[in-house]
């Protein structure tokens, strides 16, 4: 069967692989589409420590099932699903305290494991939720969980004002999130293109921080306090001082995104402010719901989140258009159904 495999940093390439083995622990599936995110590019590159080379990436999965469950009646043949696609041990300390999705041992479909652009992958009942979206909502389920869960990890509620940092598929999932809360939602980027999608997802207010003053707009926005809540979805060691320097007093900050470099704090602001600092990683089951229930009831602009669907055999060439020139795309899928 055809898979992608990244083969070393800057280099992909369509291969052919055996198919997977079915065990009784696992359901066979017939991968139908495949979103790239954020970590698939960082793979590409070679800026994922994560990652050994060669890796077949993918982890925002839409597949059909093709072996059904004899233990559970809603997974069966021709069922389509998507995935969390994250392992968890059960005896870690984040296993042990209800958080399997912080697992110390965690791996993750297309970082510490091969992924799932392949045409058949094999998967555990539970890491399965059937739900009658589409192909391509199917694949946005697992990117707004991410922001879901940070939304969640943040304590949102109506009375608070939320910035949300970054305006990509995490950040939107956030936006999404906080607005379903009733908060007043503010998302950040420095792309107008992303802030207009931000407006459409949920964001009550936009700031581009490219060509506004960030201090001055979130103060004007916040009646002078700053924001109670604010949730870095980009993985800038800028934006992870910045989320400290214009959170309220006595606020939270929630980090999503990985610095790529060491972070420098004035930590007097972390004391003086009181504030709440917060990691957020992964997803939950109730946060998967919570995101379908979303789309289900079609309160996600998905047309609009795309940039491009592309085969299977012109995925690498789309890693490398995307490593050329990140700001051109938003969303890219990879469909393996044939025409």
């Amino acid at each position: 069967m055809k898979a992608v495999v990244i083969k070393k940093p800057g280099e992909a390439a369509v291969e052919t692989i055996g198919e997977p083995t079915v065990t009784d622990e696992g359901l066979l599936l017939k991968v139908r589409m495949i979103g790239l995110c954020g970590s698939d590019l960082n793979s590409f590159r070679g800026m994922n420590p994560l990652v050994a080379f060669p890796r077949i990436p993918g982890h925002e999965v839409a597949a059909t099932i093709v072996e059904g469950s004899k233990r559970h009646a809603a997974l069966g043949p021709g069922v389509n699903v998507t995935m969390s696609p994250y392992t968890n041990c059960g005896r870690c300390a984040a296993c042990l305290r209800g958080r399997p999705n912080a697992c110390e041992f965690n791996e993750t479909l297309g970082v510490q494991r091969d992924g799932a652009l392949t045409e058949y992958i094999v998967m555990p009942a539970e890491k399965l939720y059937p739900a009658q979206l589409t192909l391509t909502e199917l694949c946005l389920v697992e990117p707004l969980t991410v922001g879901f869960h940070a939304a969640a990890r943040g304590r949102v509620v109506p009375s608070d004002s939320v910035a949300v940092f970054g305006c990509g598929g995490v950040g939107l999932g956030v936006i999404a999130a906080s607005h379903s809360y009733g908060a007043k939602t503010i998302g950040v980027d420095v792309s107008d293109e992303k802030l207009s999608l931000a407006r459409k997802v949920g964001a009550d207010h936009t700031v581009n921080a490219r060509s506004q003053p960030l201090h001055e707009t979130l103060l004007e926005l916040t009646n002078g306090l700053g924001p109670d809540v604010v949730i870095e979805a980009v993985g800038s060691a800028q934006m992870f001082r910045t989320a400290v320097e214009e959170v309220a007093f006595t606020g939270r900050v929630v980090y999503i995104g990985y610095a790529k470099d060491l972070v420098t704090y004035e930590t007097r602001l972390f004391v003086q402010k009181e504030l709440d600092i917060l990691g957020s990683r992964n997803a939950l089951p109730e946060d998967f719901h919570r995101v379908i229930r979303m789309l289900e009831q079609h309160r996600f602009p998905v047309a609009e989140a795309l940039s491009s669907v592309v085969s299977i055999e012109d995925a690498p060439g789309a890693l490398k258009a995307w490593s050329d020139d990140p700001a051109r795309f938003k969303k890219i899928m990879v469909s393996l159904d044939r025409g």
